[in-house]
């Protein structure tokens, strides 16, 4: 699960991408800000990285950005980070591309090819716990048992079609701009949220 705290977030996730977007190759100029179509998040096993993709609209398109939240630096992502900001219960958070961050490639692998669900969102409130409806509902094609390669260095590379994630022989498409009329792949994570009831492609495994 992934835990949600009563907290105070400065600068708002929305105000980081609102200043990172822009300089995306995948992205569009529209000159209006972007606005939250819905979230959801992974689990990650050592519960030390948070790891959360947001969905925004802009220009009448829906467009993913993985995150992922550390409460320190990841060495050598310096040219990765959407920027940093100040969690009024955890502190100081560095939030990265998650597409170039180990933790979020595991989890999105294990989603696709093992069919690891969703993190469940609860909210810590008044010393006990609550859970939150989801915003966006993802599965992945995979079954548990199926192994998943091991991830070690990543890279991330922006194309026409999204963003091309590798490490080791795993190779993994994420879409950035979701196209209701691409159906999902053999081995692919697809989503559904408010107002799109068919799963869209969200993501695939292309090799590995």
């Amino acid at each position: 699960m992934a835990i949600i705290h009563q907290a105070t977030l400065t600068p708002s996730k929305m105000e980081l991408l609102e200043r990172w977007l822009p300089g995306r190759s995948w992205f569009p100029d529209t000159g209006s800000a972007p606005e939250k179509a819905g979230h959801f998040r992974f689990d990650d096993p050592e519960g030390e990285v948070g790891l959360e993709t947001i969905l925004v609209r802009s220009g009448g398109a829906v467009f993913q950005v993985p995150l992922s939240y550390r409460g320190a630096p990841l060495p050598g992502a310096d040219d990765h980070l959407v920027g940093t900001m100040e969690h009024s219960v955890l502190g100081s958070r560095w939030v990265y591309d998650a597409c170039t961050d180990p933790a979020y490639v595991r989890a999105l692998a294990g989603a696709i090819l093992a069919g690891t669900p969703q993190a469940q969102h609860v909210l810590q409130v008044d010393g006990g716990q609550r859970v939150l409806p989801e915003s966006v509902t993802v599965h992945g094609t995979g079954s548990a048992g199926i192994s998943v390669p091991e991830v070690g260095d990543v890279t991330a590379s922006d194309t026409a079609e999204g963003t091309v994630i590798r490490s080791g022989a795993l190779e993994i498409m994420v879409h950035r701009r979701l196209d209701p009329a691409v159906p999902p792949a053999a081995r692919s994570l697809a989503g559904t949220w408010e107002g799109q009831d068919t799963p869209v492609a969200l993501a695939a495994v292309t090799e590995g």
